[in-house]
Protein backbone atom coordinates (compact mmCIF):
# COMPACT_ATOMS: atom_id res chain seq x y z
CA UNK A 1 0.00 0.00 0.00
CA UNK A 2 1.65 3.18 -0.66
CA UNK A 3 2.38 5.92 1.68
CA UNK A 4 -0.45 8.29 0.52
CA UNK A 5 -2.90 5.67 0.64
CA UNK A 6 -2.44 4.40 4.43
CA UNK A 7 -1.84 8.14 5.35
CA UNK A 8 -5.64 8.62 4.11
CA UNK A 9 -7.10 5.07 5.43
CA UNK A 10 -5.44 6.10 8.92
CA UNK A 11 -6.98 9.57 8.74
CA UNK A 12 -10.40 7.93 7.60
CA UNK A 13 -10.32 5.35 10.35
CA UNK A 14 -9.48 8.34 12.92
CA UNK A 15 -12.61 10.27 11.66
CA UNK A 16 -14.73 6.66 12.24
CA UNK A 17 -13.90 5.94 15.41
CA UNK A 18 -13.47 9.17 17.41
CA UNK A 19 -16.72 10.42 17.37
CA UNK A 20 -18.92 13.10 19.31
CA UNK A 21 -21.27 10.94 22.10
CA UNK A 22 -23.62 12.21 24.79
CA UNK A 23 -24.05 9.95 27.27
CA UNK A 24 -22.73 6.57 27.85
CA UNK A 25 -22.26 5.04 24.00
CA UNK A 26 -24.28 1.30 25.23
CA UNK A 27 -27.60 2.74 26.10
CA UNK A 28 -27.69 5.64 23.36
CA UNK A 29 -26.67 2.74 20.93
CA UNK A 30 -29.92 1.31 22.03
CA UNK A 31 -31.79 4.31 22.14
CA UNK A 32 -30.51 5.02 18.37
CA UNK A 33 -31.79 1.77 17.61
CA UNK A 34 -35.17 2.42 18.87
CA UNK A 35 -34.84 5.73 17.05
CA UNK A 36 -34.49 4.46 13.80
CA UNK A 37 -36.93 1.35 14.13
CA UNK A 38 -39.91 3.99 15.32
CA UNK A 39 -39.11 6.12 11.85
CA UNK A 40 -39.29 3.26 10.24
CA UNK A 41 -42.83 2.28 11.68
CA UNK A 42 -43.94 6.08 10.83
CA UNK A 43 -45.41 6.37 14.42
CA UNK A 44 -45.66 6.26 18.22
CA UNK A 45 -45.01 2.32 18.98
CA UNK A 46 -47.40 1.05 21.35
CA UNK A 47 -45.00 -1.55 22.03
CA UNK A 48 -41.17 -1.79 21.88
CA UNK A 49 -39.12 -5.17 22.50
CA UNK A 50 -35.64 -4.65 22.97
CA UNK A 51 -32.97 -8.04 22.56
CA UNK A 52 -29.61 -7.11 23.75
CA UNK A 53 -26.29 -8.49 24.69
CA UNK A 54 -24.88 -9.64 27.97
CA UNK A 55 -22.48 -7.16 27.23
CA UNK A 56 -24.80 -4.26 26.39
CA UNK A 57 -26.80 -5.12 29.04
CA UNK A 58 -24.16 -4.97 31.44
CA UNK A 59 -23.24 -1.57 30.54
CA UNK A 60 -26.60 -0.04 30.45
CA UNK A 61 -27.91 -1.06 33.74
CA UNK A 62 -26.13 1.72 36.23
CA UNK A 63 -25.40 4.58 33.99
CA UNK A 64 -27.03 7.93 34.21
CA UNK A 65 -29.11 8.97 30.91
CA UNK A 66 -27.67 12.54 30.07
CA UNK A 67 -30.80 15.06 30.93
CA UNK A 68 -32.97 12.98 32.79
CA UNK A 69 -31.26 11.88 36.42
CA UNK A 70 -32.47 8.75 35.89
CA UNK A 71 -30.68 5.44 35.31
CA UNK A 72 -30.68 2.41 32.62
CA UNK A 73 -32.55 1.45 29.58
CA UNK A 74 -36.36 2.12 30.27
CA UNK A 75 -36.21 6.09 30.05
CA UNK A 76 -33.27 5.79 27.30
CA UNK A 77 -35.75 3.58 25.42
CA UNK A 78 -39.09 5.39 26.03
CA UNK A 79 -36.84 8.70 24.89
CA UNK A 80 -35.24 6.80 22.01
CA UNK A 81 -38.93 6.47 20.53
CA UNK A 82 -40.48 9.78 21.26
CA UNK A 83 -37.72 12.37 20.54
CA UNK A 84 -35.12 10.10 19.31
CA UNK A 85 -33.18 11.17 15.86
CA UNK A 86 -31.28 8.19 14.29
CA UNK A 87 -29.53 11.17 12.22
CA UNK A 88 -28.04 12.26 15.29
CA UNK A 89 -26.39 9.34 16.07
CA UNK A 90 -24.66 8.62 19.32
CA UNK A 91 -26.42 12.22 19.92
CA UNK A 92 -29.63 10.46 19.25
CA UNK A 93 -31.39 12.28 22.24
CA UNK A 94 -29.96 15.64 22.00
CA UNK A 95 -33.21 17.33 21.56
CA UNK A 96 -34.44 15.80 24.81
CA UNK A 97 -36.51 18.75 26.93
CA UNK A 98 -38.40 18.78 30.76
CA UNK A 99 -42.04 18.27 28.54
CA UNK A 100 -40.45 15.22 26.10
CA UNK A 101 -38.75 13.91 29.81
CA UNK A 102 -42.11 13.57 31.80
CA UNK A 103 -43.43 12.20 28.24
CA UNK A 104 -40.72 9.57 28.20
CA UNK A 105 -41.60 8.98 32.23
CA UNK A 106 -45.45 8.34 31.73
CA UNK A 107 -44.46 6.31 28.72
CA UNK A 108 -42.77 3.66 30.82
CA UNK A 109 -45.38 3.48 33.15
CA UNK A 110 -47.83 2.35 30.71
CA UNK A 111 -45.28 -1.03 31.04
CA UNK A 112 -45.22 -1.30 27.36
CA UNK A 113 -41.55 -1.87 27.18
CA UNK A 114 -39.62 -5.39 26.89
CA UNK A 115 -36.30 -5.97 27.76
CA UNK A 116 -34.60 -9.21 27.51
CA UNK A 117 -31.19 -10.90 26.69
CA UNK A 118 -30.79 -12.24 23.17
CA UNK A 119 -30.44 -15.41 22.89
CA UNK A 120 -27.83 -17.98 20.69
CA UNK A 121 -25.48 -14.99 19.52
CA UNK A 122 -21.26 -14.81 19.80
CA UNK A 123 -21.34 -10.56 19.00
CA UNK A 124 -21.12 -9.30 22.04
CA UNK A 125 -22.21 -5.81 20.94
CA UNK A 126 -25.85 -6.11 19.45
CA UNK A 127 -28.58 -4.31 19.48
CA UNK A 128 -32.31 -5.47 18.15
CA UNK A 129 -35.41 -3.19 18.78
CA UNK A 130 -38.86 -4.71 17.53
CA UNK A 131 -41.65 -2.04 17.19
CA UNK A 132 -45.39 -2.44 17.02
CA UNK A 133 -48.49 -0.25 16.70
CA UNK A 134 -52.30 -0.16 17.10
CA UNK A 135 -52.74 -2.51 14.36
CA UNK A 136 -49.73 -4.75 15.16
CA UNK A 137 -47.97 -4.10 12.68
CA UNK A 138 -43.52 -4.14 13.15
CA UNK A 139 -40.70 -2.70 12.59
CA UNK A 140 -37.23 -3.03 13.48
CA UNK A 141 -33.48 -2.21 13.61
CA UNK A 142 -30.52 -4.20 14.72
CA UNK A 143 -27.07 -2.36 15.41
CA UNK A 144 -24.57 -4.94 15.67
CA UNK A 145 -20.28 -5.07 15.90
CA UNK A 146 -20.17 -1.38 17.00
CA UNK A 147 -22.75 0.77 18.27
CA UNK A 148 -23.85 3.28 15.02
CA UNK A 149 -23.03 -0.10 12.70
CA UNK A 150 -27.22 -0.90 11.47
CA UNK A 151 -27.27 -4.10 9.68
CA UNK A 152 -30.97 -4.66 9.52
CA UNK A 153 -33.93 -2.02 9.13
CA UNK A 154 -37.40 -2.91 8.43
CA UNK A 155 -40.72 -1.07 8.09
CA UNK A 156 -44.14 -3.05 7.91
CA UNK A 157 -44.23 -3.12 4.32
CA UNK A 158 -40.39 -3.62 3.41
CA UNK A 159 -37.14 -4.40 4.03
CA UNK A 160 -35.01 -1.36 4.25
CA UNK A 161 -31.15 -2.60 5.18
CA UNK A 162 -30.21 -6.19 5.56
CA UNK A 163 -26.40 -6.95 6.28
CA UNK A 164 -27.00 -9.69 8.18
CA UNK A 165 -25.01 -12.15 6.37
CA UNK A 166 -22.73 -10.10 4.70
CA UNK A 167 -18.93 -9.28 5.41
CA UNK A 168 -20.34 -5.25 5.49
CA UNK A 169 -21.96 -6.27 8.93
CA UNK A 170 -18.77 -6.35 11.15
CA UNK A 171 -18.74 -2.60 10.31
CA UNK A 172 -14.55 -3.50 10.21
CA UNK A 173 -13.95 -4.78 6.27
CA UNK A 174 -12.66 -1.44 5.25
CA UNK A 175 -9.97 -0.49 8.00
CA UNK A 176 -6.37 -0.37 8.08
CA UNK A 177 -5.07 -3.18 10.10
CA UNK A 178 -2.65 -1.05 12.55
CA UNK A 179 0.52 -2.02 14.13
CA UNK A 180 2.25 0.54 16.88
CA UNK A 181 5.12 1.43 14.26
CA UNK A 182 2.43 1.92 11.72
CA UNK A 183 0.79 4.18 14.86
CA UNK A 184 4.17 6.43 15.86
CA UNK A 185 5.29 6.81 12.61
CA UNK A 186 1.68 8.11 11.75
CA UNK A 187 1.12 10.37 14.26
CA UNK A 188 4.88 11.66 14.33
CA UNK A 189 5.16 12.92 11.01
CA UNK A 190 1.87 13.46 9.06
CA UNK A 191 0.96 16.82 7.39
CA UNK A 192 -0.37 18.66 10.14
CA UNK A 193 -3.25 19.95 8.56
CA UNK A 194 -4.44 16.29 7.88
CA UNK A 195 -4.48 16.00 11.79
CA UNK A 196 -5.46 19.05 13.54
CA UNK A 197 -9.09 17.65 14.07
CA UNK A 198 -7.82 15.78 16.47
CA UNK A 199 -7.68 18.67 18.84
CA UNK A 200 -12.00 18.79 18.90
CA UNK A 201 -11.07 15.71 21.37
CA UNK A 202 -9.09 18.67 23.48
CA UNK A 203 -12.33 20.84 22.82
CA UNK A 204 -14.84 18.10 24.21
CA UNK A 205 -13.45 16.32 26.14
CA UNK A 206 -11.69 19.32 28.90
CA UNK A 207 -14.95 21.03 28.31
CA UNK A 208 -16.62 18.39 30.08
CA UNK A 209 -14.39 18.34 32.32
CA UNK A 210 -14.75 22.19 33.25
CA UNK A 211 -19.09 21.41 33.31
CA UNK A 212 -18.59 19.16 35.40
CA UNK A 213 -16.80 21.23 38.30
CA UNK A 214 -20.43 23.07 37.97
CA UNK A 215 -22.76 19.93 39.34
CA UNK A 216 -22.52 17.29 41.66
CA UNK A 217 -22.00 14.26 39.56
CA UNK A 218 -21.54 10.57 40.27
CA UNK A 219 -18.84 10.17 43.68
CA UNK A 220 -17.20 13.64 42.61
CA UNK A 221 -13.38 12.33 42.11
CA UNK A 222 -12.84 14.91 40.34
CA UNK A 223 -14.14 17.95 42.58
CA UNK A 224 -12.58 15.15 45.85
CA UNK A 225 -8.82 15.26 44.06
CA UNK A 226 -9.17 19.15 43.87
CA UNK A 227 -9.93 20.13 47.72
CA UNK A 228 -7.89 21.20 50.46
CA UNK A 229 -7.69 17.54 52.00
CA UNK A 230 -6.71 15.85 48.91
CA UNK A 231 -4.13 18.21 48.09
CA UNK A 232 -2.44 18.05 51.26
CA UNK A 233 -1.76 14.43 49.70
CA UNK A 234 -0.96 15.15 46.23
CA UNK A 235 -0.19 18.66 46.27
CA UNK A 236 -0.99 21.02 43.18
CA UNK A 237 0.94 19.24 40.76
CA UNK A 238 0.76 17.65 37.47
CA UNK A 239 -0.12 13.94 38.41
CA UNK A 240 -3.07 15.79 40.72
CA UNK A 241 -4.48 18.05 37.51
CA UNK A 242 -4.56 14.87 35.23
CA UNK A 243 -6.23 12.83 37.25
CA UNK A 244 -8.57 15.69 38.55
CA UNK A 245 -9.53 16.79 35.09
CA UNK A 246 -9.61 13.06 33.48
CA UNK A 247 -11.95 12.16 36.10
CA UNK A 248 -14.58 15.00 36.52
CA UNK A 249 -14.85 14.43 32.75
CA UNK A 250 -16.08 11.17 33.94
CA UNK A 251 -17.69 11.87 36.56
CA UNK A 252 -20.03 13.95 34.25
CA UNK A 253 -20.37 11.90 31.50
CA UNK A 254 -21.58 8.89 34.16
CA UNK A 255 -23.96 10.39 36.10
CA UNK A 256 -25.98 11.70 33.25
CA UNK A 257 -24.91 15.12 32.50
CA UNK A 258 -25.82 16.44 29.15
CA UNK A 259 -22.59 17.14 27.89
CA UNK A 260 -21.57 16.07 24.91
CA UNK A 261 -17.58 13.84 25.05
CA UNK A 262 -15.54 12.55 22.11
CA UNK A 263 -15.15 9.29 22.41
CA UNK A 264 -12.82 6.57 21.35
CA UNK A 265 -13.75 2.90 19.76
CA UNK A 266 -17.18 3.64 20.91
CA UNK A 267 -16.46 5.02 24.28
CA UNK A 268 -16.88 8.32 26.07
CA UNK A 269 -14.91 7.51 29.05
CA UNK A 270 -12.08 5.85 26.55
CA UNK A 271 -12.08 8.78 24.27
CA UNK A 272 -11.97 10.89 28.11
CA UNK A 273 -9.12 8.82 29.08
CA UNK A 274 -7.47 9.14 25.61
CA UNK A 275 -7.61 13.17 25.47
CA UNK A 276 -7.63 14.56 29.06
CA UNK A 277 -4.10 13.49 30.44
CA UNK A 278 -2.04 14.46 27.19
CA UNK A 279 -3.98 17.43 26.73
CA UNK A 280 -3.37 18.72 30.57
CA UNK A 281 0.22 17.68 30.76
CA UNK A 282 1.17 19.37 26.96
CA UNK A 283 -0.69 22.67 29.25
CA UNK A 284 1.82 22.27 32.46
CA UNK A 285 4.67 21.37 30.14
CA UNK A 286 4.33 23.79 27.92
CA UNK A 287 4.41 21.68 24.99
CA UNK A 288 4.13 23.45 21.73
CA UNK A 289 0.66 22.87 19.69
CA UNK A 290 2.12 20.77 17.13
CA UNK A 291 3.36 18.52 19.81
CA UNK A 292 -0.34 18.27 21.58
CA UNK A 293 -1.26 17.62 18.30
CA UNK A 294 0.91 14.57 17.38
CA UNK A 295 0.24 13.24 21.24
CA UNK A 296 -3.44 12.96 21.17
CA UNK A 297 -3.18 11.75 17.70
CA UNK A 298 -0.75 8.82 19.24
CA UNK A 299 -2.84 8.36 21.89
CA UNK A 300 -6.09 7.75 20.09
CA UNK A 301 -4.70 5.89 17.19
CA UNK A 302 -3.22 3.31 19.69
CA UNK A 303 -6.53 2.89 21.50
CA UNK A 304 -7.30 2.30 18.03
CA UNK A 305 -4.90 0.04 17.16
CA UNK A 306 -5.72 -2.45 20.63
CA UNK A 307 -9.59 -2.14 20.02
CA UNK A 308 -8.93 -4.17 16.65
CA UNK A 309 -8.11 -7.05 18.39
CA UNK A 310 -9.48 -6.85 21.50
CA UNK A 311 -13.23 -5.90 19.93
CA UNK A 312 -15.90 -3.33 20.79
CA UNK A 313 -17.10 -4.69 24.25
CA UNK A 314 -15.06 -7.10 26.29
CA UNK A 315 -14.62 -8.37 30.27
CA UNK A 316 -11.18 -5.69 30.16
CA UNK A 317 -11.87 -2.38 31.22
CA UNK A 318 -11.75 0.00 28.34
CA UNK A 319 -9.60 2.77 30.65
CA UNK A 320 -6.59 -0.19 30.55
CA UNK A 321 -6.49 0.18 26.85
CA UNK A 322 -7.14 3.94 26.58
CA UNK A 323 -5.05 4.66 29.24
CA UNK A 324 -2.15 3.15 27.35
CA UNK A 325 -2.61 5.33 24.60
CA UNK A 326 -2.21 8.57 26.57
CA UNK A 327 0.94 6.95 28.66
CA UNK A 328 2.33 7.32 24.62
CA UNK A 329 1.03 10.45 24.46
CA UNK A 330 2.71 11.78 27.59
CA UNK A 331 5.65 9.53 26.84
CA UNK A 332 6.04 11.99 23.33
CA UNK A 333 5.34 14.88 24.98
CA UNK A 334 8.10 14.10 27.37
CA UNK A 335 10.78 13.97 24.19
CA UNK A 336 10.56 9.82 24.15
CA UNK A 337 11.13 8.16 21.14
CA UNK A 338 9.49 5.14 19.38
CA UNK A 339 11.47 2.68 21.95
CA UNK A 340 10.27 4.74 24.75
CA UNK A 341 6.68 4.71 23.59
CA UNK A 342 7.07 0.87 23.29
CA UNK A 343 8.47 0.68 26.49
CA UNK A 344 5.24 2.90 28.02
CA UNK A 345 3.31 0.22 26.55
CA UNK A 346 5.22 -3.27 28.01
CA UNK A 347 4.69 -1.27 31.56
CA UNK A 348 1.41 -0.68 31.31
CA UNK A 349 0.14 -4.11 30.10
CA UNK A 350 2.39 -5.71 32.81
CA UNK A 351 0.90 -3.58 35.43
CA UNK A 352 -2.95 -3.12 34.57
CA UNK A 353 -3.64 -6.55 32.65
CA UNK A 354 -6.92 -8.37 34.33
CA UNK A 355 -9.30 -4.89 35.54
CA UNK A 356 -12.25 -6.15 34.69
CA UNK A 357 -15.22 -4.28 33.45
CA UNK A 358 -18.35 -4.44 35.40
CA UNK A 359 -20.59 -2.27 33.62
CA UNK A 360 -20.58 1.69 33.32
CA UNK A 361 -21.27 3.27 36.01
CA UNK A 362 -20.09 6.23 38.28
CA UNK A 363 -17.24 4.17 40.10
CA UNK A 364 -15.76 4.03 36.14
CA UNK A 365 -14.19 7.23 37.30
CA UNK A 366 -12.04 5.23 39.78
CA UNK A 367 -10.91 2.81 37.16
CA UNK A 368 -9.86 5.63 34.72
CA UNK A 369 -7.83 7.37 37.42
CA UNK A 370 -6.16 4.04 38.53
CA UNK A 371 -5.30 3.69 34.65
CA UNK A 372 -4.41 7.41 34.21
CA UNK A 373 -1.71 7.11 37.42
CA UNK A 374 -0.68 3.84 35.80
CA UNK A 375 0.07 5.53 32.23
CA UNK A 376 1.71 8.51 34.23
CA UNK A 377 3.84 5.71 36.11
CA UNK A 378 4.84 3.95 32.91
CA UNK A 379 6.11 7.14 30.94
CA UNK A 380 8.19 7.87 33.62
CA UNK A 381 9.55 4.81 33.97
CA UNK A 382 10.08 4.47 30.12
CA UNK A 383 11.89 8.02 29.95
CA UNK A 384 13.92 6.63 32.78
CA UNK A 385 15.14 3.71 30.80
CA UNK A 386 13.28 1.24 32.54
CA UNK A 387 11.14 -1.09 30.89
CA UNK A 388 9.53 -4.54 32.57
CA UNK A 389 11.18 -7.22 29.98
CA UNK A 390 10.43 -10.44 28.40
CA UNK A 391 10.90 -12.86 31.50
CA UNK A 392 8.13 -11.53 33.32
CA UNK A 393 4.48 -12.41 32.50
CA UNK A 394 2.87 -11.72 29.55
CA UNK A 395 5.59 -9.25 27.92
CA UNK A 396 7.18 -10.35 25.09
CA UNK A 397 10.38 -8.40 23.41
CA UNK A 398 7.79 -7.59 20.48
CA UNK A 399 5.71 -4.33 21.46
CA UNK A 400 2.86 -5.59 18.96
CA UNK A 401 3.18 -9.52 20.18
CA UNK A 402 2.81 -7.96 24.30
CA UNK A 403 -0.28 -5.80 23.16
CA UNK A 404 -1.68 -8.97 21.29
CA UNK A 405 -1.16 -10.63 24.40
CA UNK A 406 -3.33 -8.57 26.60
CA UNK A 407 -5.95 -8.38 23.79
CA UNK A 408 -6.08 -12.61 23.83
CA UNK A 409 -7.02 -12.42 27.75
CA UNK A 410 -9.52 -9.45 27.62
CA UNK A 411 -11.38 -10.89 24.38
CA UNK A 412 -10.97 -14.67 24.87
CA UNK A 413 -9.74 -15.89 28.67
CA UNK A 414 -11.69 -13.38 30.18
CA UNK A 415 -14.76 -14.87 28.46
CA UNK A 416 -15.98 -16.77 31.64
CA UNK A 417 -15.53 -13.44 33.94
CA UNK A 418 -17.92 -11.63 31.46
CA UNK A 419 -20.13 -14.10 32.06
CA UNK A 420 -19.98 -14.48 36.36
CA UNK A 421 -19.85 -10.50 36.15
CA UNK A 422 -23.18 -10.25 34.35
CA UNK A 423 -24.51 -13.15 36.84
CA UNK A 424 -23.72 -11.30 39.57
CA UNK A 425 -24.57 -8.09 38.31
CA UNK A 426 -28.49 -9.07 37.66
CA UNK A 427 -28.83 -11.56 40.43
CA UNK A 428 -28.24 -8.37 43.39
CA UNK A 429 -31.73 -7.71 45.72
Amino acid sequence: MQENTIRESIIALLNKEVVPAIGCTEPMAVALATARAAEALGCRPKKIKALLSANILKNAMGVGIPGTGMIGLPIAIALGALIGKSEYQLEVLRDLTPQSLEEGKQYIEKECIDIALKEGITEKLYVEIICSDEEGNTSSAIIAGSHTNFIYISSPKEVILDKQHTSEGTDVEDDIQLNLRMVYDFATTAPLDEIRFILKTKEYNMNAARKAILGNYGHNLGKTIDRPLAQGIFGKSIFSHIIARTASACDARMGGALIPVMSNSGSGNQGICATNPVAVYAKENENTEEELIRALTLSHLTAIYIKQSLGKLSALCGCVVASIGSSCGITYLMGGDYQRVCNAVKNMIANLTGMICDGAKPSCALKISSGVSTAILSALLSMEGKCVSSAEGIIDDDVDKSIHNLTSIGADAMRATDDMVLNIMTHKC
